[in-house]
């Protein structure tokens, strides 16, 4: 290597050193407190009252911190004949800006357990701390973050609703009496004004302890340059060991809907690494952490920086 390449090399790693030892930005143990402030609502059921307020308290937050927040309040009639009530939040950082960063998460929860290895809990709601909570209290922290220092290009965040109320068949996931991903698809066919934005990175299960998250396969099919910038902005903040480039599953989520309608959007989600717990009762608060919603919330920040 030549004297000058050493000496980028070295520079560059200062650079690194020098942010690395600076103050974060996104505050993990807040968003932590995020994420257990849903829990004591209970699990946020479309047309419960801990939905309802666990939605009021979003909005609150939001407002806040964000420069716009749009409730999208709507109604969705499913197979059963059920009106389910929704609403989707999306808060916006300067809100005129032409090139604009998606990032969502669903906040409702599921009604049943039905992947409970114990059938007597089946009928039981699942509590939602990772499948639900962990994304929403990393966009609520990545508000945070956003007030104290405005971002250079548009940033919107959006809070999905019905996202996990029923079943996950393939055959009718298009449907409009389909009761799964009901607020992203909403959403996809109501695109605010000068959409789609650059691209949308959807955070779903993202705060297990051990965290590790595989390239999701659907994301890399459709969006691949979206994949390959997320995952090297890990890798440049250290995180290479938790956004692992191992191929993960095709999964079915809210980013889909997106994709649908023509946005380059990704899933960071850990769904096999979660998957012991996921939609039974023991999706609970001791099986996430502060320091995964750091990881995740660090790595949100720097990509619209």
């Amino acid at each position: 290597m030549s004297r000058g390449r050493v000496v980028f090399a070295l520079a560059a790693l200062a650079a690194c050193q020098a942010r690395a030892a600076g103050p974060r930005e996104f505050d993990g143990a807040r968003a932590f407190g995020y994420l257990e402030t849903q829990m004591k609502f209970g699990p946020r059921i479309p047309n419960t009252p801990a939905h309802d307020s666990c939605g009021a308290w979003i909005q609150a937050q939001l407002a806040r911190t964000a420069d716009t927040v749009i409730v999208q309040d709507f109604t969705v009639i499913n197979k059963k004949g059920e009106h389910l009530h929704l609403r989707n939040y999306l808060a916006r950082f300067r809100p005129h800006a032409s090139d604009r960063v998606l990032y969502l998460a669903h906040w409702d929860t599921r009604p049943h357990a039905d992947e409970d290895l114990n059938l007597g809990n089946q009928r039981l709601p699942v509590p939602g701390a990772d499948d639900g909570a962990s994304g929403t209290a990393v966009l609520l922290g990545v508000a945070d973050a956003l007030k104290k220092q405005p971002p250079k290009v548009g940033v919107d965040l959006l809070f999905v609703d019905g996202e996990d109320y029923g079943n996950f068949d393939t055959n009718t996931l298009d449907s409009s009496f389909s009761d799964v991903l009901m607020g992203s698809r909403y959403f996809a066919k109501h695109l605010p004004a000068g959409y789609p934005p650059m691209f949308a990175v959807l955070f779903d299960m993202v705060g297990a302890k051990n965290l590790a998250i595989p390239v999701e396969q659907y994301s890399q099919a459709f969006a691949p340059e979206v994949v390959d910038r997320v995952w090297h902005v890990a890798d440049s903040l250290g995180y290479g060991s938790t956004f692992t480039r191992q191929p993960g599953p095709s999964l079915i989520d809210d980013h889909t809907m997106l994709q649908h309608a023509g946005v380059h959007a990704i899933d960071v989600v850990d769904f096999d690494g979660y998957h012991a717990y996921w939609h039974t009762i023991q999706d609970t608060i001791d099986k996430v952490s502060a320091e995964s919603l750091q990881i995740v919330g660090d790595v949100a920040v720097a990509l619209v920086r």
